[in-house]
């Protein structure tokens, strides 16, 4: 599972560096680099960009794990150069924003948009699997979580629109529901096909949210 990422538009970050002539930059060596927004040859790439824009990069790093305490250790071994600086440009998803910006006393500003968490089906091509919704199903949808597989979100399905196995919304697409009764099938538990699920529960949810494991 990988958090999946795309750069920010260059003139966005620029406006967000507006007054911070110092940069630091910060990669991350996982999620990033997989998918090629925060790698080495990308924070390089940056550092290319900001000085053809006048800003001073005071040093980079790329963290193996950006959003675990790894950054502490990475933060201290650069902290002469991050203290030269007067912000960081992080280029990891917003857990590893958020993490840096718990350890350093100035602007951290992202450098890409998060987009979702996925798995890698082939090289290059990401998938969305899980939303994060808090009301997990997929025990009883042979592990395809139809909010994410699904257009229409739907944890009670077909949907009339299916049409030899393909979605409505888009017909290049398998149907969700199809995959699921499929694997079902070959489960032996198609009864949970006629098993009604309630209506998930869209509505805002206090935030942030918090779990405590004991």
């Amino acid at each position: 599972m990988k958090s999946i990422t795309r750069q920010k538009p260059f003139e966005e970050i620029k406006e967000q560096l507006a007054g911070l002539d110092r940069v630091f930059i910060i990669g991350c060596g996982t999620c990033t680099t997989m998918t090629k927004t925060g790698g080495v040859d990308q924070v390089l790439e940056m550092k290319g960009q900001l000085q053809e824009i006048d800003k001073l990069v005071t040093g980079w790093t790329v963290i193996p794990i950006a959003c675990d305490e790894m950054s502490e250790v990475a933060i201290e071994e650069n902290k002469r150069a991050i203290q030269n600086s007067t912000c960081i440009l992080v280029m990891s998803c917003a857990l590893g924003v958020h993490k840096v910006s718990t350890y350093i006393d100035r602007p951290v500003i992202p450098a890409l948009d998060t987009l979702f968490i996925g798995v890698e089906d082939s090289p290059g091509y990401f998938r969305e699997v899980c939303a994060q919704c808090g009301q997990c199903v997929i025990g009883e949808t042979a592990g395809i979580c139809p909010i994410t597989a699904c257009h229409k979100g739907l944890v009670n399905g077909p949907c009339g629109g299916t049409n030899n196995g393909k979605c409505e919304v888009d017909k290049e697409k398998d149907c969700a529901w199809t995959l699921i009764y499929e694997r079902l099938k070959a489960q032996n538990r198609l009864d949970l096909m006629r098993k009604y699920q309630p209506p998930h529960n869209f509505q805002a949810s206090p935030r942030p949210r918090t779990a405590r494991i004991s």
